[in-house]
């Protein structure tokens, strides 16, 4: 049966005892990789382990996974594609329940009749989208009495992203143009192995009008509505292909977006 490709969001509900939501991307591992950093890797895990109010999702190229028809050195590679799917899973095993999603790199797209990142959802029980993950994200509770006991409401998108840009501005804007497609409160793109963050600015008609006192005609209201631009980091030491293709160093910095829980705030840090 062919499955629909209809787009659908995923909703995540979290504890109403959270003050803060601190997302932690993760993409770009390239496992197999002689030149993966499983320092970082280790150091980025443990660090989503240890905060309560840290969570992460996989945004693809989580594996090398080099093939006979693929760039790469095939005869490097740390293990088969297999053998790179089964480590990953070991090791975010231990955080599954802090994986928010999981989406499809163009390394992991190289097996066309294997879904490789579909296999390590399934195995973490985290929902799984290939193209990309709309999510509404639920946590914390209001203190106003007109909101009593509801949650804090956030809009996140990742995905992995695409194309070969090699200066960071072309890099960046390919996130800018995603962000003019849909509302969300923070967009996150990885692929090109850059961090980058800018915040934008768009308005919002809020519903509510009231009767202007010198026309008499219903007139509302505009709110500047602010949203966070992300591009993540990967955890590829330089060399190898990357040198030999004349592309900069990989930025091994993970950029920390935090969600507000007292006032509808996004933050990103790197």
């Amino acid at each position: 049966m062919v499955k629909s490709l209809e787009f659908t969001y995923f909703a995540v509900n979290l504890p109403q005892t959270l003050k803060n939501l601190k997302i932690a991307p993760t993409s770009d591992i390239h496992y197999g990789n002689p030149s993966c950093s499983i320092k970082h890797l280790d150091r980025h895990i443990a660090t989503i382990k240890d905060d309560p109010e840290m969570y992460t999702f996989l945004n693809g190229d989580l594996i090398e996974c080099v093939t006979k028809a693929s760039k790469g050195e095939i005869h490097k590679q740390i293990g088969s594609p297999g053998d790179q799917r089964d480590y990953i899973i070991e090791k975010f095993m231990p955080i599954k329940d802090k994986i928010l999603g999981v989406t499809q790199g163009n390394h992991e797209r190289r097996i066309e009749d294997l879904d490789v990142s579909s296999d390590i959802a399934k195995a973490l029980g985290v929902p799984y989208r290939a193209e990309g993950m709309l999510l509404k994200i639920s946590f914390g509770s209001h203190s106003s009495p007109s909101l009593a006991n509801k949650p804090f409401v956030y809009w996140g998108y990742f995905t992995h992203g695409y194309g070969g840009a090699r200066t960071k501005s072309a890099k960046a804007v390919k996130v800018e143009r995603l962000s003019g497609w849909m509302h969300a409160d923070f967009y996150v793109m990885s692929h090109d192995h850059v961090v980058n963050v800018a915040p934008d600015i768009y308005l919002m008609p809020d519903n509510r009008t009231h009767e202007d006192k010198d026309t008499g005609f219903q007139v509302g209201k505009l709110t500047a509505v602010r949203k966070m631009l992300v591009k993540s980091n990967a955890f590829l030491k330089w060399g190898g292909y990357s040198e030999a293709g004349g592309f900069p160093p990989s930025d091994l910095t993970t950029p920390i977006i935090t969600l507000d829980g007292g006032i509808k705030r996004v933050r990103v840090e790197v």
